[in-house]
């Protein structure tokens, strides 16, 4: 009979971005095991988060850390020309967080790191949403009804965690400002390795990090977006 899951053991999906890198962080300042995963789906981005995730945890050299579990779910068959997958049309930093919406986005990013969990005696699933999220898969409702179909599933329970939902992402910034935070990426339309500074994602981050008056050391191909007002 397989051992009994540990109860201070998390799978955690681990972006490469600030949120991520931050709850994965807090987990394991508090002393869990933790089972970092990277799912590659072939997004524009993917190369630049996964260099993100990989060097965010060499520079933590955490003792309770296993190493970073990639898993494939590739979406160029289902995305098509979808700006992810082309890079071209990419929402800017005048739109809404409502434009950069991925159809299915968690339930396709939750089921293979669930399952390796379920299979390898992991209890539980952590992921970095936050309170402003605007998506319907990243509800409690969401949450709750994926928990229940996956036990139906394979007749055991992993439970998805967000300790950050009630957070705003200036709160987390707040909870760890100490992190190498501008080695983590959340870019959606990187040039040469490097954070555009003109995505909707680049604008969130810039604006997480003036809102809360912490000096923001990320690099950026165009800089101009020091002169953006974010009042």
């Amino acid at each position: 009979m397989p051992s009994a899951p540990d109860p201070k053991r998390t799978g955690l999906l681990l972006s490469g971005g600030i949120d991520s890198a931050i709850l994965f962080a807090t987990f394991v300042n508090e002393g869990w095991q933790v089972t970092p995963f990277y799912v590659r789906t072939g997004c524009t981005w993917e190369l630049e988060e996964l260099r993100a995730a990989k060097d965010f945890i060499s520079r933590l050299v955490p003792k309770k850390v296993d190493p970073l579990v990639e898993l494939n779910m590739p979406l160029a068959d289902l995305y098509g020309h979808h700006w992810s997958i082309t890079g071209r049309h990419v929402p800017d930093s005048r739109s809404p967080d409502e434009a950069v919406f991925l159809p299915g986005r968690n339930p396709l990013l939750l089921l293979k790191p669930a399952l390796w969990c379920h299979l390898n005696n992991i209890p539980q699933l952590a992921l970095a949403t936050l309170a402003a999220n605007p998506f319907d898969d990243a509800t409690p409702q969401f949450f709750t009804q994926f928990e229940v179909m996956l036990q139906a599933a394979i007749g055991a329970r992993v439970q998805i965690v967000r300790p950050f939902e009630h957070l705003s992402k200036t709160q987390v910034l707040e909870l760890n400002r100490e992190l190498p935070l501008e080695r983590t990426f959340s870019c959606i339309a990187p040039v040469d390795g490097l954070h555009c500074g003109r995505c909707n994602k680049c604008a969130e981050r810039r604006r997480g990090f003036a809102e809360l008056g912490l000096e923001d050391r990320t690099r950026y191909r165009d800089s101009s977006f020091r002169k953006l007002n974010f009042d």
